[in-house]
């Protein structure tokens, strides 16, 4: 007997469909780009009429007697950013250019501006049209934005999540109550998105103008777009380190807002900035990447092959080491021609990630900040067992199946982050292609973890195009379940999500 099927998945598949159907007002952008350059606007044309044809279709679907639930949610999350980053593949695919015009590369490149990984299977920019490459960061800034709708708008109304996620890092019971709906919430922060990205527009315009000429229109709407997102697409082979060094000193600080929580960033405009900086996710936050910014600049101080002066030292290593914490990828530098201690340093980067509620990746600080914090109340209680002590943070306690989960989390990322890793070696010896144990630690990290580039020639310079077609398979699936961390895409592979 077949059992019956408990998901409302005409739901998901309508509220799929209402998301492609909206996708031609950003694929718009890179069609006037095009216009504007006098190139081919073809592979937007044919984006945008898939997207309004499967969307049309998807929705047709919906059936208005199904709610949108819990399941139904966890189901739409994974399509929707799955099928978007399809759709987005269409314009690399068509333009028919460079690695990007294989089918399985330009999901790969596709897939990677939308999780805001920033790794890519370019090889020669000077190839592709200033509208394809504006494309990348145009997906990159909607995968930015797709998480905050995500935790803001979607989960937190059907309660899975969203809401008590931003409860748990802006130490407030009442975030459904900042405006009378969550939409309008999500509409503020959204705001708070488009307005940090026109302020960085305008930084970067004005630096050009005043230090470097390459810092045009062009790419002061490209890098906006990319280092608010923390995603690191750039237009530009040598990434930031193309620019002046005041350039990249400014572009550190929307790095940093843009993985910093944005309910604290809300109330800290709306008078009540002491939230943020009372934050204990924020200090911890901060304090790591500084930590490791010292670290790293101690290293390059004491590389006798490290020739930055003392600036440019203390530059590449707080540029650097803030783009891989925030999880952004850009690079002020080639940083694979460091000495091994300071890209270990980089490596160790990889894992702690911004604040929740941001657009950053990665395992984000609350988490380790919870786990190190039980594991400390454990010593403690080791030795006082008739002690009870709860884990606070703020001053306020942590719900213990919180704690339980964040420890699952973190041990099911660090399996997946193994199992990738020996996917990347072994995948590579059966392509007869040589991939040392580091470069595969960090190609798994930064593709799990949705960083950016890795190291070897996967580095800031490189490309992904060097690993088998396989991996880079292996790898799509793997930023798309990294992405939308872990439980969303899993849970639709159990028995009972579907029929319990």
């Amino acid at each position: 007997m077949n059992a019956t099927i408990r998901v409302g998945w005409r739901s998901s598949v309508g509220l799929t469909g209402d998301v492609l159907a909206a996708l031609p007002v950003p694929l718009a952008f890179p069609l006037l780009v095009a216009l504007y350059y006098d190139e081919s606007p073809v592979p937007f044309l044919a984006a945008i009429a898939v997207s309004i044809a499967v969307g049309a279709a998807f929705r047709s679907v919906r059936d208005p007697a199904e709610d949108l639930g819990p399941r139904e949610a966890f189901l739409a999350v994974a399509m929707i950013w799955f099928l978007v980053a399809a759709v987005g593949a269409i314009p690399f695919a068509v333009a028919g250019v460079g690695t990007v015009a294989h089918p399985v590369n330009a999901m790969f490149e596709s897939m990677s501006g939308l999780t805001t990984t920033g790794a890519t299977v370019l090889r020669d920019f000077s190839l592709h049209s200033r509208s394809v490459l504006m494309w990348r960061q145009v997906i990159q800034w909607l995968g930015g934005l797709g998480i905050l709708i995500l935790a803001t708008a979607v989960l937190s109304e059907i309660g899975v999540g969203g809401a008590q996620l931003m409860e748990s890092e802006s130490q407030t019971q009442d975030v459904n109550k900042l405006t009378p709906k969550i939409s309008r919430t999500a509409q503020l922060i959204w705001g708070i998105y488009f307005g940090l990205t026109g302020l960085a527009v305008a930084v970067y315009f004005l630096l050009g103008l005043a230090v470097d000429p390459q810092m045009g229109l062009y790419n002061a709407v490209a890098h906006a777009f990319t280092s608010v997102a923390t995603a690191g697409f750039s237009p530009e082979p040598q990434s930031v380190g193309a620019f002046h060094p005041l350039i990249q000193w400014a572009v550190v600080p929307f790095m940093v807002i843009g993985s910093t929580s944005f309910v604290l960033i809300y109330f800290a405009i709306n008078g009540e900035p002491m939230r943020l900086l009372k934050n204990e996710e924020f200090h911890f936050y901060l304090g790591a990447m500084g930590t490791l910014a010292s670290v790293v600049a101690l290293g390059l101080f004491l590389d006798p092959g490290a020739t930055f002066g003392v600036e440019g030292t203390i530059r590449h290593a707080v540029f650097n080491v803030a783009s891989i914490v925030t999880t952004t990828g850009y690079a002020s530098t080639d940083y694979v021609e460091w000495a091994p201690a300071a890209k270990h340093v980089l490596f160790m980067g990889m894992f702690v990630g911004g604040m929740v509620g941001s657009t950053t990746c990665s395992i984000k600080s609350l988490r380790w900040l919870v786990a190190l914090k039980s594991f400390k109340r454990n010593l403690f209680t080791a030795v006082h067992p008739e002690a009870v002590r709860p884990v606070r943070i703020s001053g306020k306690p942590v719900d213990e199946g919180a704690i339980r989960d964040i420890y699952a989390y973190l041990l099911l990322s660090i399996v997946i982050f193994f199992l990738l890793t020996v996917v990347i070696v072994v995948d590579a010896e059966r392509a007869d292609l040589r991939v040392d144990e580091f470069e595969a630690l960090g190609a798994a990290a930064t593709t799990f973890l949705n960083i950016g580039p890795a190291f070897g020639d996967a580095g800031p310079y490189g490309t992904f195009a060097t690993f088998p077609m396989t991996t880079r398979a292996v790898m799509i699936v793997l930023m798309w379940i990294g992405r939308i961390e872990i439980v969303p895409v899993l849970v639709l592979f159990t028995k009972a999500f579907w029929t319990s």
